[in-house]
């Protein structure tokens, strides 16, 4: 669960320029790109490369700081955030629980899909190419105990994969489809109506 509200809180040559340029196709991610939505598969490996799950749905943002995360297999899941709370909505439980943003965002996948100060929380540096894509380690500017390190991959100027690995070590892989940036977004996509009969839990 804590790997996922990281997630909502997503959310995109030669040798020598392939690494210089991955940092600066996520700078430019940061800076041009200012709605956006995506399908996207995730696996989720624990520590010891035992166990492995899967899921999948899609991925819509808007800066400053709006996303949804709606997660369709296996479980139904939504993670909402209108730019001042983060909502999750578990359809199983008929449950949802809300945070303020400035607690829940900080130095998140999130913060670098759809925040607005990419250089003030993160540092940045590319790594090697691997799985046909450029890669920038993207590490915290302030320690988070429940986030050892992420991962943001390229092929080209596409967003096309986000790698994390929480406190805990577990591994967490999103590959991103149907890119489609500087889309128009309806406002009710991030917001979040809490249905009848759901119990609330604000922290």
């Amino acid at each position: 669960m804590r790997l996922k509200v990281l997630l909502a809180l997503l959310v995109l040559s030669l040798a020598g320029q392939v690494r210089a340029d991955a940092v600066g196709a996520l700078k430019d991610f940061v800076r041009e790109v200012k709605s956006g939505r995506a399908q996207f598969s995730q696996t989720v490996t624990s520590p010891d490369g035992a166990r492995s799950k899967s899921t999948s749905g899609s991925f819509e943002f808007q800066r400053p700081n709006q996303f949804r995360f709606a997660y369709a297999k296996p479980f139904e899941q939504l993670i909402i955030s209108d730019g001042k709370k983060v909502w999750i909505f578990d359809p199983d439980l008929n449950q949802a629980s809300s945070r303020k943003m400035d607690q829940a965002l900080g130095a998140t996948p999130a913060a670098l899909l759809a925040g607005t100060n990419l250089e003030r929380d993160f540092e940045l540096k590319a790594q090697p190419s691997s799985l046909g894509l450029d890669w920038v380690q993207a590490t915290p500017r302030q320690v988070d105990g429940g986030l050892q390190s992420l991962k943001i991959g390229f092929k080209a100027k596409e967003l096309a994969a986000l790698e994390i690995v929480d406190g805990f070590g577990q591994r967490s892989l999103l590959r991103f489809t149907a890119v489609a940036t500087n889309v128009s977004l309806s406002p009710e996509r991030f917001r979040f109506v809490l249905p009848a009969g759901a119990d609330l839990i604000e922290q």
